[in-house]
């Protein structure tokens, strides 16, 4: 959505013209809007950025997404996306399987047409219609896969879609695609017919999945099975299918999607008007029934409110208000906003949030109601600035919950909006610490890399399509004045996936007979409604640092202080008495406790084994308040027991590559080992040439001491215990282990972190860090020695600042004698890891000492919990620890222990070449020496 299309209302008027008579009412509803930015931007005080500084940061960031684009263009098209640390497209079929999120990947080169209009944004018009060109040529839509409706209509169908608009408004003006005849739209057609197939449902509903050759039902689909979707899978359909429909007339796209949206609203909760995550296709029954304003829902909300902006039915509108009001008054908590059950909205559903509801202030500003989208928002800033970026999710007390972060674009896209209605200077300054953040610690010789975790700033070899596509728009946006558009943005209204679609539409082929199929709207006494086209006097009450005065309670909320929502249950005690029992201080001995329990419906059972079991039954409690208070008390204790499992475990390591050309630009996920030098408590880290060692699986005395001396030891997994390999290369005089998986083809990407356990002995004579590598990081490594031969590793807790002292110096020495003779070394040791493929299989030894097992998967709880008849948290749900207050991030990820396995040894050649992966980096290089003369 567009800061002014955020303004835009009603139908406008009934001209089919494009002309400058269409343009007019949308212009003068957007007045408002735009009148507040005016007043901020010319506060006194406001400590504006120079006109200067703001060209700089949008050139930057044109020269961000060149390096992102070309790399795509040079070593992925036609692939679907790029990976940026192989510098290889990423094909579905040829890479390990990521589960539900390759269902994205269709093998219709989707990284360039979700970018098409993203080009024009960027005046990067000839760019642009060469891009178009190979579209039409090269891309196939009637490939035999199976894809998501919800992903290719959002990417795919939108991106054609946004493609043709912004075609037929540069043939308008003469000078560009005079050539162009609607190919775009007609595969934009194509498609839609493709995905109609999903619809055949009694529900209106779509299947989750279809096949773009046979469709649904046709026995070669592989598809059509599911009976469950997400309610943002069914509800994000209306603009790309209505734009469709208005752009070639056919009206049956609009109207399935129309009957869609209708059956959502039709079952949403009556009495709390809100909707859960997941619904049955066939029967309408929700299958989740927690709600927030995140993942699996977040769109819906926004697509209604844009339903109403692009096709002006008052319909749309009205629900949107409805659910708004639900929303404001059960899930905001100001500044967090946590799930609850529809059936229960006083009762949250998890004590922490998902990165996808960063979009929300964005279309809050849409919305016109500012203040909580201001809250929020810096709420999302203060995290960023704690872990660089914004975890995929994290806890009440903002620790990390799920620690990846795959370049998402929404807190941008709220930053670019709240800027727009407020003019203020403070938005410039959080993009720009986006652009710094994303150079420093995801720019990759290849692109960009999305963080595998956070804490640590490893990397993972995926670049998603919608980077391009929505987070250079947001930026370039948002550091661009109007002259520096080569169109009026105004125009058009953005989609969820940052797509353009023109606001001429709701006058256009209006098949679709207007009628308000809402019934039953509940009375509601809500005055934000007034304020869908924003005004200053609403926003900014005579006051021009309204904002900031909003913002300063929120500065310190994540470092210096620990806020918990207050739970909707005591809130509607008000002053009255708090829960009468916390988890965290239940005793089962304490005759009073257990009366409390009973209380509350909750039976405590002793089992033969000595453990103590919880059941709860609702219908035991003595009321509705205590059976509220038992379900919180059981969930309190599954998040107990779970974070005491969980406090066995070890966080990811790093390896980052600090020599040249990588100088720390690649990162890579390390599993830790239960013994050895803890790296935690070694901030510097270790850092050395890397060596390979002889034998290679590191089982017996090092022949090679002279080469592993002072170096980190490369051995392979298998034949014998971790802490027997540690102790040989420690022998060896090397100051640091990688342990490399023999496991063809394994990544940190589809597996769980491992663990190195011990041997079951004390372990203290063992000094140096440990870490393991799976295949396809570890041969990252390998590559690096077989191009370059010296490769220095730095081994840490988390990813150190790129090493800019080395790069310097390695300009000015670009080859020296210790670099010589650690090359000399490096490769007389990487020659003989051959040797090791010869091996007789049966020579490996199986070693399987059960006291080496780390106890991370050991049954150390005393309470079982069982609830019979309440809600039962899903399994992520109940891995969310209780909040603490705490200065640190403890949170570990979900981690797997073993030792070590008997398993095949398969080392050959099959790794691929680094030549061809690093052709073109001296290039990159010497953008990068620009880049850090700029001080990016």
């Amino acid at each position: 959505m567009s800061g002014a299309a955020g303004c835009q209302g009603g139908g406008g008027g009934g001209d089919d013209d494009r002309g400058p008579r269409w343009r007019r009412p949308w212009k003068l509803l957007a007045l408002g809007l735009l009148s507040a930015s005016s007043v901020l931007a010319a506060a006194p005080g406001a400590g504006a950025m120079s006109k200067e500084e703001k060209r700089q940061l949008g050139n930057q960031v044109l020269e961000m997404f060149d390096h992102a684009y070309s790399n795509y263009m040079e070593h992925a098209y036609p692939a679907d996306e790029l990976m940026p640390l192989t510098c290889r497209g990423r094909v579905r079929g040829q890479e390990p399987s990521r589960g539900d999120v390759d269902d994205a990947l269709g093998k219709f080169s989707l990284t360039l047409i979700d970018t098409l209009d993203t080009l024009v944004v960027l005046n990067k018009t000839k760019e642009f219609e060469e891009a178009v060109k190979k579209v039409i040529k090269d891309v196939n839509l009637d490939n035999d896969i199976v894809v998501s409706v919800f992903e290719t209509n959002i990417r795919v169908l939108g991106g054609l879609l946004g493609g043709h608009s912004v075609a037929i408004m540069l043939k308008e003006k003469g000078e560009y695609m005079q050539w162009y005849n609607d190919e775009l739209l007609h595969m934009a057609k194509e498609l839609g017919y493709k995905l109609l197939p999903a619809f055949n449902t009694t529900s209106g509903l779509p299947y989750p999945r279809v096949n773009l050759k046979f469709g649904i039902r046709h026995p070669e689909a592989r598809t059509g099975t599911e009976t469950d979707t997400c309610t943002a899978c069914a509800g994000t359909l209306i603009l790309e299918f209505a734009a469709l429909s208005r752009f070639t007339g056919t009206s049956v796209f609009e109207e399935y999607a129309r009957k869609a949206l209708d059956f959502i609203w039709e079952k949403r909760q009556r009495s709390s008007n809100l909707v859960g995550v997941t619904i049955n296709i066939h029967t309408g029954d929700w299958v989740r029934k927690d709600s927030g304003v995140g993942a699996g829902i977040d769109s819906y909300y926004e697509y209604l409110l844009k339903a109403y902006v692009l096709l002006g039915d008052d319909s749309f509108l009205e629900r949107f208000n409805t659910h708004y009001n639900a929303i404001m008054r059960y899930i905001s908590q100001p500044p967090l906003l946590l799930d609850v059950h529809i059936h229960k909205p006083m009762l949250n559903a998890r004590t922490w949030m998902d990165s996808l509801l960063a979009f929300f202030p964005g279309l809050q500003v849409l919305k016109g109601d500012i203040r909580p989208a201001i809250e929020t928002h810096e709420m999302l800033y203060q995290v960023i600035k704690k872990h660089n970026f914004l975890p995929e999710a994290f806890t009440t007390d903002f620790r990390v919950h799920w620690a990846q972060h795959p370049l998402r674009p929404e807190f941008a896209e709220s930053t670019y909006f709240l800027y727009k209605a407020t003019g203020d200077p403070y938005y410039l300054e959080v993009g720009k610490t986006l652009i710094e953040n994303l150079n420093k610690y995801a720019r990759v010789p290849c692109g960009f890399a999305a963080m595998k975790d956070v804490r640590t700033g490893s990397h993972e070899d995926r670049m998603d399509s919608f980077f391009l596509a929505e987070m250079f728009k947001y930026l370039y946006l948002l550091f661009a004045d109007k002259e520096d558009m080569i169109f009026d943005i105004e125009d058009y209204i953005f989609t969820t996936e940052a797509h353009l679609l023109p606001l001429w539409l709701s006058t256009t082929n209006q098949t679709i007979a207007k009628k308000n199929t809402t019934t039953e709207y509940t009375e509601l006494d809500d005055s934000n409604f007034d304020w869908t086209c924003p005004n200053t006097q609403i926003l900014f009450p005579n006051d021009p640092m309204f904002a900031q005065s909003i913002r300063e309670p929120l500065k310190n909320v994540v470092d210096k202080s620990c806020p918990r929502g207050i739970s909707r249950a005591e809130e509607s005690l008000g002053s009255g008495p708090k829960p009468p029992l916390r988890a965290r201080d239940f005793m089962a001995s304490n005759p009073e406790h257990l009366e409390i329990l009973k209380k509350m419906g909750v039976s405590l059972i002793h089992l033969k084994d000595g453990r103590v079991q919880l059941v709860q039954h609702a219908v035991q409690a003595a009321s509705s308040l205590d059976a509220e208070d038992g379900l919180r008390f059981m969930q309190e204790m599954i998040e107990l027991s779970s974070q005491q499992q969980k406090e066995q475990q070890l966080p990811p390591r790093a390896v980052q590559i600090v020599s040249h050309p990588f100088f720390g630009r690649v990162v890579l996920t390390a599993g830790p080992a239960q013994f050895g030098m803890d790296l935690s408590k070694h901030k510097a880290g270790t850092r050395g040439f890397v060596a390979t060692i002889k034998p290679y699986n590191g089982c017996s005395e090092i022949t090679n001491p002279e080469a592993v001396k002072e170096k980190i030891a490369l051995m392979q997994r298998g034949h014998c215990m971790f802490a027997e390999k540690a102790r040989n290369i420690q022998k060896a005089g090397a100051i640091g282990g990688i342990v490399i998986d023999d496991n063809e083809g394994s990544s940190s990407d589809t597996a769980p972190l491992f663990q190195m356990a011990g041997d079951g002995k004390n372990t203290d004579d063992i000094t140096i860090p440990m870490l393991f590598l799976f295949n396809k990081e570890g041969n990252i490594i390998l590559d690096a020695i077989r191009e370059y031969e010296a490769v220095e590793v730095l081994l840490s807790d988390k990813a150190k600042d790129r090493d800019l002292e080395m790069e310097n110096m390695d300009q000015k020495l670009p080859e020296n004698d210790s670099h010589r003779q650690n090359s000399e070394e490096a490769t007389s040791a990487f020659q003989d890891v051959g040797e090791v493929s010869e091996e007789p299989e049966e020579e490996r030894s199986d070693v399987a000492d059960p006291d080496s097992l780390a106890p991370v998967n050991a049954d150390s709880d005393s309470i079982s919990i069982s609830n019979q008849d309440s809600y039962v948290p899903e399994p992520d749900e109940a891995s969310a620890p209780e909040p603490t207050c705490t200065q640190g991030d403890n949170q570990p990820q979900v981690q797997k222990t073993e030792t070590e396995s008997n398993s095949k040894v398969n080392w050959d050649n099959k790794v691929q070449p680094m030549e061809s992966i690093l052709a073109d980096w001296n290039e990159d290089i010497e953008a990068f020496e620009m880049m850090e003369k700029d001080e990016l």
